[in-house]
């Protein structure tokens, strides 16, 4: 596999991914024992950062330099509204992947650039 599609698809696998990780901490809302309304809107609203991040993953699938500036605000956004900043481990799992994702568009979109001149 040559370096263009490692670039080209690391970021979409890792966004994929990271959307599927994130949504598992909604399942709480089921441990709860509320009944069938209450937990439907507690488990959409647990659902909202990961509503966000397909959105934004589904505009970067075309637009990469959308998807590197997107992903770098919410790494940013994850970072202070989940107070991450406060564990070294939420960081790195937390907002981490976030950053990690951003800087993967910005090379791919980088690298395809340089490829079509």
């Amino acid at each position: 596999m040559n370096k263009k599609k490692v670039l080209y698809w690391s970021p979409r696998i890792l966004s994929i991914t990271y959307i599927i990780f994130i949504s598992l901490f909604a399942l709480d809302v089921f441990e709860e024992g509320y009944g069938f309304p209450k937990i439907f809107f507690a488990l959409l609203i647990h659902l909202i950062p990961s509503i966000i991040l397909t959105i934004c993953a589904c505009v970067s699938w075309r637009k990469e330099l959308f998807g590197g500036i997107a992903f770098m605000i919410l790494g940013i956004a994850f970072t202070v509204f989940f107070k991450t900043y406060n564990n070294v481990l939420s960081l790195i799992f937390i907002s981490g992947p976030v950053f990690i994702i951003s800087i993967l568009f910005f090379l791919s979109k980088h690298y395809s650039d340089k490829t079509l001149k």
